[in-house]
């Protein structure tokens, strides 16, 4: 019997995440659909907070701009929303991994989202956690005690984690099988073998005196895979030479 991923989301705004829910490859899958076992769960933090306002946050110790996540109300919806409601047990290291979107973790790209994905939906075959952080950020002691590990898109700051979360999934359950259905469509795209994607041309033929390629309306396989290669070479060279560099 095959294992159903579930993933958790704690948040303060469960609403950002209907559209992507409901629409696209991703939608599908994360509804189950697609070949894959997948579902979502929303835990709306401010639930678990016992103030008459529901507030989750509070002023810093040692003063500064700005507001900080509570660790209490945060390991509140931990346990009740997702620990206990999941029925994950006092072991429930070994069957959830915790998330946390902020600037020193490691960095997302095509490598790290392909380990992540092997890794907790192969390898450990985990349930997922993840934490939107808001405000100033969030209590160091409830990193310290509850996420086993941290990812940053890039050095930007967002004004919440919901994005990044949603970043994360869209491009880590790509990797699942079946989401795609086709598994050339990520084995040719950007960044697989260190180098873009080479240009994709569709209809009309000619588009505004623009013609496509002749080699690839010639069916010569071999010629269209070659012709391929070098503009992908030539693509990375002239938008991306740091990815050529790394090599």
């Amino acid at each position: 019997m095959k294992k159903t991923h579930k993933i958790w989301i704690i948040t303060l705004f469960p609403d950002f995440f209907e559209s992507f829910l409901e629409t696209g490859l991703a939608g599908q899958a994360l509804r189950g659909k697609r070949g894959v076992d997948l579902s979502v769960e929303l835990v709306q933090l401010r639930d678990f907070s016992e103030s008459s306002y529901k507030g989750v946050d509070d002023a810093p110790y040692g003063g500064g701009p700005g507001m900080v996540m509570r660790p209490d109300i945060l390991k509140k919806a931990l346990w009740e929303g997702v620990i206990e409601k999941g029925q994950y047990g006092e072991d429930y290291k070994d069957k959830l991994h915790v998330v946390f979107p902020g600037p020193r973790g490691k960095r997302w790209n095509q490598e790290v989202c392909i380990d992540f994905s092997k890794r907790i939906w192969g390898e450990e075959s985990k349930d997922l956690v993840f934490i939107c952080g808001r405000y100033e950020g969030v209590d160091e002691r409830f990193i310290q005690n509850y996420v086993d590990e941290e990812i940053s898109l890039g050095d930007y700051v967002l004004t919440g984690g919901e994005l990044a979360v949603m970043a994360i999934i869209d491009s880590a359950i790509r990797f699942l099988p079946g989401v795609l259905g086709n598994r050339e469509s990520f084995e040719k795209e950007s960044f697989n073998g260190g180098l873009l994607e080479h240009p994709q041309y569709t209809r009309p033929r000619t588009f505004e005196g623009r013609e496509v390629p002749e080699v690839l309306l010639s069916g010569h396989h071999k010629k269209i895979e070659a012709f391929e290669k070098a503009e992908s070479l030539r693509i990375t060279r002239a938008y991306r030479p740091d990815l050529l560099e790394k090599e």
